[in-house]
């Protein structure tokens, strides 16, 4: 059985990536997966300092909820990050997220796959482009893992939007069955 954590990114109540990520962790589970979802709703996660003292101990300086975030994720075989695409590129609070895993650069991490779920008002297949090279230049870092799969839904700008497109549901919930197979 292969561990998963999902790590939704927006702080909007009712977020379309948090729905789509219900479909996903549907998905993921009915396929076997043990799944854990972290939500940064609510989490203090602040600027990593460039310190470096991480790539020595392994551990960050700054105490706060990406500490325990990162653990989680070095102990995953596979990563599902959900963000909502702003300006063309990953939500801050991911951004600053991925930057504050940077002690699990110099520890044995376990995790091999790395999958990106993404929305956006705008319904254009570009829209997640700079969003998934963002993340690719992160995995680019983790000479073990690789950019697995990535999911799009476009044409969604209200909360609970998603909801109006029963298709897109259906897709969200295969992309979490297939997480196994990629």
């Amino acid at each position: 059985m292969s561990s998963v954590i999902l790590i939704t990114t927006s702080l909007r109540a009712g977020s379309n990536s948090d729905r789509l990520a219900d479909e996903v962790e549907r998905g993921a589970k009915d396929a076997g997966c043990d799944v854990v979802r972290v939500s940064l709703k609510g989490k203090e996660i602040k600027f990593c300092k460039g310190c470096l003292a991480c790539q020595k101990t392994q551990r960050c300086v700054i105490k706060d909820d990406a500490v325990e975030i990162a653990a989680q994720i070095g102990n995953a075989d596979a990563l599902v990050f959900f963000t909502p695409i702003y300006y063309y590129e990953m939500s801050g609070q991911m951004k600053t997220l991925l930057d504050r895993c940077n002690p699990l650069y110099t520890s044995d991490y376990k995790f091999r796959k790395v999958y990106l779920v993404t929305t956006a008002a705008e319904d254009d297949d570009r829209a997640p482009e700079k969003a998934i090279a963002g993340l690719q230049g992160w995995i680019d870092c983790f000479e073990k893992a690789t950019l697995a799969g990535t999911l799009f839904c476009g044409g969604v700008n209200d909360a609970k939007e998603v909801e109006k497109y029963a298709g897109k549901l259906t897709e969200a919930y295969n992309f979490g069955r297939n997480l196994n197979q990629h």
